[in-house]
């Protein structure tokens, strides 16, 4: 043992005060606790007692231990210290719901004479009001964390031991109020509703991510009382307050996002009291159940088919192919603008609709609306076209009917829209939208269905993968009436219309894989009895049950190769628009002699995109079916992992094309200006300054921040689902090793969105 380590284990300050102050409130709690009657018992179970001992016991280690010896020499020991008596410690206290124990275990003459009087005073009462209100204690926490933090703050309670009391005790008394409105112990009553605490821990954790990143990002010390310290056990100053910053980030978006997702699950699992014989009943509603979310008989569920002027827009195949033909006029003029106009992605229609305008429209639209997109694909033209003119019979090759060949196209437009730049390229862009429309072509030409769509389409795929978490769905409005029917028109077609190519039947149909919003099963319908449904569960990977033509989950690698690919993806493809990582490629380019920074471009999109995944999945996925009573083989679990990664990703997808949205908005002026211009038509002189470098809003880095938060709560709460499916008594653990990956590609998302960047589709200075 070093001496280093042999001095940081025996820094033990076992001060008088504080330890009797913890052992008093122990055995106070523990005399209340110990003859509690039988009607406080069942709301302060053994559980509850332990947490608050555990409690205790984090807050005494916390200024007991080596750690508070370690404060003034590492920064990263005082942040460990802070997350203790903020994070850890007051929840865990709150748990034991400590009043009444507390008040039971003084004595009598205590009780009655002193304490009792005092709390029942109104004024006491009013204060304490005032005090556990959430803003009131959300803004406590907040200024006692920034101000505390301050560097004449800060480095005044390293050199004053008294000060650094203060601060503590501060510390532990604004956290004990900030987790009061998310613990609420028991039997104090909750002064907003439950919902509200969500954006309350989600603020909580946005300012935590802006404190955090000051430290991590900061090149020079912030505190030059670390500064003038020689470096302990050779970790610098910058280095130690870098970890610092990561320590603080990592466990403070713990801290915050786990009760978040627990409260997440409670409102999706609402109760309803029922009147029984032996008293009140409490049921959950079958919202996520495991009857795989469906209403109880009897409801029918929220249909938009049912809105007169948007039901029609949707239904009606004349309005869908109007729809369909402005977006093929929009394609041809896109290949046109591409091939012979100017060679400048932001002067040119290909360089600005398709990767700034269109990418960002279908996030929003997947989000709000599901697969919307497909119902207005121009590609499906050429598709009709071919089956009219050839009338094909042939079904697809039996050995092609997976994902595979897709989940191949998709990696390779992925490779090449980085490391060809296809975003820059206006002449590319033309030739991948005319090779599309001939793919469509020539395969729907040979082979019956929607072969095109289902085994073939990179786009669709995203489509179809990215809507699980949307809201809306096509599906059966009421099932009594699917299992009456006979003639089964919504996959076989009848008078009405023609049934679905992608053979989903309706009944059994789960969620948007595979669907195209066609709207052929809702015309063909004779019950007219399919519609656009909101779905009572928005995320819908984690349902394990059978999905129609599509079988089980748990049994399609493929499908999971795709999601897997796209949620990595995801991050790879923001990561080649940040400046340190661009930096990298361009200095290992020039390092080998190359060109072009081809070979670290596809060291990055592999490593992050394909790399990442197989050396995660499988071995977490391992991991956790071992937490599990029930026997479920490692490529179920893989599969399951990878679905439920979904919504992390899509957050990343959302994230990094609303910046290229919300940045370029402005950038189709100027270039419809100048294709009006060569076309003969004024519409003034183009102003090339909105297609300039525009500003990026302040608001935008915070709202990204939320939506990363958002996509890993969402993720967290199906992983629970999927760890509560696999028969766990352990599901907080399993839940625990299932979030690992979302949990790193969270971290790695909030870096990428704090780096510079590449503002891609505009004209730079």
């Amino acid at each position: 043992m070093s001496d280093a380590t042999r001095a940081i284990l025996s820094s033990w300050t076992i001060e008088f005060w504080p330890t009797a102050c913890c052992v008093a409130a122990l055995i106070i709690y523990w005399r209340g606790w110990r003859g509690r009657p039988d009607a406080m018992a069942q709301h302060i179970p053994p559980w509850r007692a332990a947490a608050f001992a555990a409690g205790v016991v984090v807050c005494w280690v916390a200024i007991a231990s080596p750690l508070d010896a370690l404060s003034g020499l590492l920064l990263q020991a005082h942040m460990v210290q802070h997350i203790l008596l903020m994070m850890i410690g007051p929840p865990l206290i709150l748990l034991g719901c400590p009043g009444i124990p507390m008040l039971r275990g003084l004595p009598p003459t205590i009780r009655r004479d002193w304490v009792g009087p005092f709390i029942a005073s109104r004024r006491v009462r009013t204060l304490f009001s005032y005090l556990t209100h959430p803003v009131v204690c959300w803004s406590l926490l907040v200024a006692a964390t920034w101000i505390w933090h301050l560097p004449a703050c800060y480095e005044l309670a390293l050199r004053s031991a008294g000060w650094h009391e203060v601060e503590h005790a501060v510390f532990l008394g604004t956290a004990l109020l900030f987790w009061w409105p998310v613990v609420q112990p028991w039997p104090s009553r909750a002064v907003w509703p439950k919902w509200m605490l969500l954006p309350y821990l989600l603020a909580a954790d946005l300012q935590n991510t802006l404190f955090s990143a000051i430290f991590v990002f900061r090149d020079t010390p912030i505190y030059g009382a670390y500064a003038a310290h020689p470096d302990l056990l050779g970790i610098g100053t910058v280095q130690d307050q870098e970890v610092a910053g990561a320590i603080m980030w990592v466990a403070g978006s713990a801290a915050f996002l786990v009760p978040l997702g627990v409260i997440v699950k409670k409102l999706l699992q609402p109760r309803l009291a029922l009147a029984g014989v032996g008293g009140p009943t409490s049921v959950a509603l079958p919202i996520i159940g495991g009857g795989g979310g469906a209403l109880p008989r009897g409801t029918r569920p929220a249909d938009l088919l049912r809105t007169p002027l948007l039901g029609r827009i949707l239904t009606d195949l004349r309005i869908r192919r109007v729809v369909q033909g402005i977006m093929l006029a929009a394609a041809a003029m896109v290949v046109i603008d591409g091939l012979l106009g100017p060679h400048l992605s932001p002067m040119n229609l290909a360089g600005v609709l398709p990767w700034t305008h269109w990418r960002g429209l279908v996030v929003i639209a997947l989000l709000v609306a599901g697969n919307a997109f497909c119902w207005a694909c121009p590609f499906m033209l050429p598709r009709e076209l071919g089956k009219r003119l050839f009338l094909p019979t042939r079904r697809w090759p039996k050995a092609l009917r997976n994902k595979w060949l897709a989940a191949t196209l998709l990696l390779v437009y992925l490779w090449a829209y980085e490391v060809f730049g296809l975003w820059d390229s206006p002449w590319w862009t033309a030739w991948v939208v005319i090779g599309y429309f001939a793919a469509a072509l020539v395969v729907d030409s040979f082979f019956r269905g929607a072969a095109f769509c289902r085994w073939i389409c990179p786009i669709g795929q995203f489509h179809f993968v990215e809507a699980l978490i949307s809201p809306r769905e096509v599906g059966a409005i009421d099932q009594d009436t699917c299992r009456s029917c006979t003639t089964r028109d919504c996959i076989r077609g009848g008078p009405s219309g023609r049934g679905c190519e992608l053979d989903l039947y309706i009944p059994t149909k789960r969620g948007n894989l595979d669907c195209t919003f066609c709207m052929d099963c809702v015309r063909a319908c004779p019950h007219e009895n399919v519609g656009l449904t909101t779905r009572r569960v928005h995320v819908d990977s984690a349902y394990s049950g059978w999905r129609g033509s599509i079988g089980r989950m748990s049994g399609r690698l493929d499908i999971a190769a795709i999601a897997a690919l796209l949620t990595f993806g995801a991050f790879a493809n923001a990561a080649g628009m940040v400046g340190p990582i661009l930096s990298w490629e361009d200095a290992v380019a020039a390092s080998i002699g190359a060109a072009t920074p081809l070979i670290p471009a596809t060291v990055v999109l592999l490593g992050i995109g394909v790399a990442a995944p197989l050396a995660l999945i499988p071995p977490i996925a391992a991991w956790a079916r071992r937490t599990g009573e029930w026997q479920i083989g490692l490529k179920a679990m893989s599969c399951r992992l990878s679905l439920a990664l979904v919504p992390i990703g899509f957050a990343m997808w959302l994230v990094h094309m609303l910046f290229h949205f919300l940045t370029g908005l402005g950038t189709i002026v100027p270039v419809t200006q100048r294709i009006a211009a060569d076309a003969g038509l004024n519409l003034g002189e183009p102003a090339w300054a909105m297609a300039c470098c525009l500003a990026v809003p302040d608001w935008l880095l915070p709202l990204e921040l939320l939506l990363l938060d958002a996509g890993l709560i969402l993720t967290v709460v199906v992983l629970h689902r999927v760890a509560r499916s696999i028969g766990t008594h352990r599901s907080a653990l399993t839940t625990a090793i299932l979030s690992i990956p979302a949990v790193l590609l969270f971290a790695f998302g909030v870096w990428l969105v704090l780096q510079p960047m590449q503002m891609r589709g505009t004209i730079l200075p």
